[in-house]
C-alpha cells in the first residue's frame, strides 16, 4: 500500500530522476500526519467546547500546577502572545481561567485554572488520551516508541538549528 507522499515523490522522480527528494519524503509525511491528526485529534475536544489551542493552554496550566504569566504560557504552548491573550480572555469569560494582577507590579498578570477549568481538564484528559491511543492503534507499542524516539531526535535537531537557517 502506498501513501500520498510516495505518489508525489514518484511524480518528482519522473520529472527529474536525479532530484534528491529524501527531505521531502520525511517532511512531507510529517506534515501530512500533522494535518490528519489535527483534524482527527480534536473530536473529543469539540464535545467539550474547546479548540486544540485552548486545550493546550488549559493543559499547560494544569500540568505545571502553578500560576504562569501570559508570556511564559506563550512559550510553553508555542503560541504568540496575542494568541494567548485572546484565548485567555475567552477562557476567563467561560470561567475556566483566572487572571490576577501581581501584588508588586500591576502590569504583570498571573494566570491559573479555576476549579471549573481544573475539573474540565481532569475529566477530559483521560478521554482525549483514549481517543489518541485509538488513533495510533494500527501501530504496535514498540513501533510507537521507535517513532516517538526518532521524532524526539528530529525535534532536538530542529530546535537547535532552525533559528540559524532562517533568512531573516
Amino acid at each position: 500500500m502506498e501513501d500520498v507522499v510516495e505518489g508525489v515523490l514518484r511524480q518528482w522522480h519522473r520529472l527529474d530522476p536525479g532530484l534528491d527528494t529524501a527531505p521531502m519524503a520525511l517532511i512531507g509525511r510529517i506534515n501530512r500526519c500533522s494535518a490528519l491528526l489535527q483534524q482527527a485529534a480534536d473530536a473529543p475536544l469539540i464535545g467539550a467546547g474547546l479548540t486544540r489551542p485552548e486545550f493546550d493552554l488549559l493543559g499547560t496550566l494544569r500540568r505545571v500546577d502553578r500560576d504562569l504569566t501570559p508570556s511564559r504560557l506563550a512559550r510553553e504552548t508555542f503560541s504568540s502572545g496575542a494568541a494567548v491573550t485572546k484565548r485567555v480572555r475567552q477562557l476567563a469569560d467561560r470561567g475556566l481561567v483566572e487572571r490576577r494582577a501581581d501584588a508588586r507590579d500591576r502590569r504583570v498578570v498571573h494566570l491559573s485554572l479555576t476549579d471549573a477549568g481544573r475539573d474540565l481538564i481532569d475529566g477530559l484528559l483521560p478521554d482525549q488520551l483514549a481517543y489518541e491511543r485509538a488513533l495510533l492503534s494500527g501501530l504496535g507499542e514498540q513501533r510507537q516508541g521507535e517513532l516517538s524516539e526518532g521524532l524526539s531526535e528530529l525535534l532536538v535537531v530542529l530546535e537547535g538549528r532552525l533559528g540559524s537557517l532562517l533568512p531573516y
